[in-house]
């Protein structure tokens, strides 16, 4: 009878300690993703520069979310999942929204300096209805951003609405998902390259990059979610890896040039 009692109350332990780790796993998921971009945003706050951060990663993020959103309707997975891209679409434009004031207000300060030589070029104001390439996701009011989004969602939706029947367009559809998100640091490693500096850049944010991800791949294997979601998260491991050796390898080029100083 004791032995039974404690079969069972063993069995009611781990189910508990199942139960929990679950629903911390989830947990960690829908707002791990967003947490990175906390020492990001805070440093942008202090500084006042955003120049350092590319503004594509909040593109590549809010396609990628936005379009796993849609292949949720599509083809139900992780409800964990679906939450996090919700979360992480608002935290991308609440980024861009502190981006767009910071840039504008670095310009009216430069417009203000009566030794300010800049080209006025740097003083234009340029918005989504101007319909110029040249600054497509460079504009300068924030209302801008959230109309390119609006605009995206309702001709993906309209997309969804009209080929749901199809497996291979879903399917596509959550690829093309999954492999916009495993590309999102690719701006930021270009821009690191191009400029052959990290400065303004958050560290702690790539660092939280590369735990996260590895967190997600190991989550994406474990729950058995579609094959995409692992694929891309193991893409995602290996661009924030090549962005954190751009870290040391351009922090010894900046000693080396205070040294020649």
């Amino acid at each position: 009878m004791d032995d039974a009692l404690s079969e069972e109350l063993g069995a009611a332990d781990e189910y508990t300690l199942t139960t929990f780790l679950s629903w911390a796993s989830s947990l960690a998921m829908i707002f791990g993703g967003v947490v990175p971009y906390i020492p990001q945003y805070a440093e942008i706050r202090r500084s006042e520069n955003a120049e350092g951060f590319s503004l594509y990663v909040c593109f590549a993020l809010l396609i990628a979310n936005t379009l796993r959103i849609l292949f949720w309707f599509g083809r139900g997975f992780e409800l964990p999942l679906l939450i996090q891209s919700v979360i992480m679409n608002f935290a991308m434009l609440a980024m861009i929204k502190l981006c767009v004031d910071v840039k504008n207000k670095t310009i009216v300060k430069l417009s203000k300096d009566r030794h300010f030589t800049g080209g006025a070029s740097n003083l234009v104001h340029h918005t989504l209805r101007d319909f110029d390439l040249d600054f497509f996701w460079q504009w300068t009011d924030f209302q801008s951003y959230v109309e390119c989004m609006l605009f995206v969602t309702a001709i993906g939706s309209a997309a969804l609405y009209v080929f749901s029947p199809s497996y291979w367009f879903v399917e596509g559809l959550g690829l093309f998902a999954v492999l916009s998100e495993s590309l999102l640091g690719v701006p930021q490693l270009l821009r690191n390259f191009k400029q052959k500096s990290t400065e303004g850049m958050s560290v702690n944010m790539v660092l939280m990059w590369t735990s996260g991800d590895t967190f997600k791949t190991c989550y994406f294997i474990v729950k058995k979610v579609p094959k995409q979601f692992p694929a891309g998260a193991i893409m995602q491991v290996i661009v924030d890896i090549l962005i954190m050796m751009q870290v040391y390898v351009y922090r010894g080029k900046a000693r080396h040039a205070v040294r020649q100083e």
